[in-house]
């Protein structure tokens, strides 16, 4: 996300699966100023899926 921040735009990143044993995140991006929009897309990804509750295997 620090990319999206020095463009000017917000963005979030959140627990969507694994791919050979490491965690993968899904990145969503919004316009400047629509913290609040974004936020709300990962909450409602996060109720929707269990991903944020699995932890990789050590």
């Amino acid at each position: 996300t620090v990319t999206l921040n020095l463009a000017g735009v917000c963005g979030i990143s959140v627990p969507c699966g694994f791919s050979g044993g490491m965690p993968v995140g899904l990145q969503i991006i919004g316009p400047a100023l629509g913290e609040a929009a974004i936020l709300r897309a990962a909450y409602q990804f996060e109720q929707a899926t269990e991903w944020h509750k699995h932890k990789p295997a050590l």
